[in-house]
């Protein structure tokens, strides 16, 4: 046996102990390196579908002032709850991530409410995600085609993508690894692209003066501060995702670092290169009012098309557009894993069904296929009402964040007795922790604000009732369900995850 393959296997043991440790057999194929952890949740955040999916929402609520200074402090905020949260993650890696470190930090209610909470939201991504690639491929298809873009077309294209995403999914986590890495390289390349094209391109560009500090209120909202705060959800709804290095970590070799360091990765890259997105697209606006009001229903494709005409605008719309079909692929697959390990413990319907796990790739394919089942489902409101299917969807970022918060302050209140896993945020855990935890629930009151005035029901801001309503859903199965079914394993005190640290070391 060559070194390599002996330290090899040896890392693979160990993982298998740490998990163990926690109760739980190795299942899932361990096949998913750092890069490949990080890969994941840099796919799912993907600035170049949050950005460009609410790039019209922002020129709207501040304007170009708001958009990059509210990227600015919200992603430092979003970095210092992802330290915070993968400080947790190196002691807790498993699948089930949020709701796992909850439940072994506060007990089984806190461990199924934020199960709950993380599940609607990344089924709402999904939703989101993919729906918003299905109506940049249709405003595409306007342009090459002349097609269309009806609710119904958009639904046909997402309806195709969910599929797609699905049968990926099913191959197994290897295929899933290639497409992230590969992603990576997209994004970053297709920022780059798009950056260098606006600017290269021989057209006027918008001063620093103006990118910087030009205010823009159509919300009728007469607060300029309240406009401020309506204005940065541009970002606090791209920054959320990047709990899928956890859900990934036992499928991750050295799990205990590899899916702390993915999380901080995947942040602070976005953060930067959704910097650099946003200030290119910014610069390059040749039309403020009609940008906005693109016939294709994307104000983005309007910049391209009046920088870089129809041709040049096509072809950057295809590189958004598979971006956003990557984003899509590691938001199911992340969302599968939660479903297999919410479903091992026993907290859904059906759970001996979900939790299966294919013999062949390894891989939780019912899983798969309930994830994208229930996002078609989500997004079927659409259809008929945009309020409707934006009650829905918007379930992602207000659930995901409370749920990125608890296991965070239930480890800060637990003191002592929380013992940190082998990477560590030290002593600054506590002042780090009580920052992000105090960020996490003020950004959640503001993603429940009103976004616009006066109010209507196809304008008011449905992320509130629904949090409520998931909630009330929540303890509703917990009374007829949770509190007889679901519960986590007995943790087993082995020592095993003291010699991993003092190895790794």
């Amino acid at each position: 046996m060559s070194p390599r393959t002996a330290s090899h296997r040896h890392r693979v043991l160990d993982d298998d102990a740490v998990l163990a440790q926690h109760g739980y057999p190795q299942e899932l194929a361990r096949r998913m390196s750092t890069f490949g952890n990080f890969a994941i949740s840099f796919s799912v955040i993907c600035v170049l579908a949050g950005c460009m999916s609410l790039f019209g929402f922002g020129l709207g609520a501040g304007g170009p002032a708001v958009m990059l200074w509210s990227w600015v402090a919200v992603g430092a905020m979003v970095l210092l709850l992802g330290l915070s949260l993968a400080d947790v993650t190196s002691a807790y890696p498993t699948s089930g991530g949020l709701y796992f470190m909850a439940d072994r930090l506060g007990g089984p209610l806190a461990g199924w409410f934020t199960g709950w909470l993380n599940l609607m939201g990344l089924l709402g991504a999904i939703a989101g995600i993919d729906y918003g690639a299905a109506t940049f491929t249709a405003a595409f298809a306007s342009l090459q085609w002349g097609v269309e873009p009806t609710d119904s077309t958009k639904m046909i294209i997402f309806a195709v993508i969910l599929l797609l995403h699905g049968g990926l999914n099913a191959l197994g986590v290897r295929v899933v690894n290639v497409l992230n890495s590969i992603s990576v390289w997209w994004q970053m390349g297709g920022v780059t692209l798009i950056v260098g094209a606006l600017f290269l391109a021989p057209a006027a560009h918008q001063s620093p003066e103006w990118v910087f500090t030009h205010f823009n209120n159509d919300t009728g909202i007469s607060s300029p501060l309240l406009v401020c705060l309506v204005g940065s959800l541009l970002a606090g709804y791209t920054f959320c995702g990047y709990d899928a290095s956890s859900h990934l970590s036992e499928e991750t070799r050295q799990a205990q670092y590899a899916a702390p360091r993915g999380i901080i990765r995947s942040i602070y890259v976005s953060w930067i290169a959704g910097f650099v997105l946003l200030a290119g697209l910014l610069f390059s606006i040749q039309d403020y009012k009609g940008t906005q009001n693109s016939a294709t229903g994307v104000p983005p494709a309007q910049i391209f098309i009046d920088v870089l005409g129809i041709p040049g605008a096509k072809l950057l719309l295809l590189v958004v557009i598979v971006a956003m079909l990557f984003c899509g692929n590691a938001e199911v697959a992340a969302t599968a894993r939660m479903v297999y390990a919410f479903s091992r413990d026993g907290a859904l319907p059906f759970s001996a069904t979900w939790r299966q796990v294919s013999s062949r790739t390894q891989t939780p394919v019912n899983g798969v296929w309930l994830a994208v089942g229930v996002a078609f489902l989500l997004a079927l409101p659409a259809l008929y009402s945009p309020a409707a299917y934006g009650a829905v969807t918007a379930i992602n970022a207000v659930g995901m964040t409370p749920a990125y918060a608890v296991p965070v302050f239930l480890a800060l209140r637990a003191g002592n007795r929380y013992q940190p896993g082998p990477w560590t945020l030290g002593r600054w855990r506590r002042p780090i922790g009580w920052i992000a935890v105090t960020y996490a629930a003020f950004i959640t009151v503001v993603f429940c604000l009103p976004q616009t005035s006066p109010l209507t029901v196809q304008s008011m801001n449905y992320a509130g009732i629904t949090l409520l309503v998931v909630l009330g859903l929540a303890w509703l199965m917990w009374l007829t369900r949770g509190r007889h079914n679901y519960r986590l394993p007995a943790s087993r005190s082995t020592g095993q995850q003291t010699v991993l640290s003092q190895d790794v070391v």
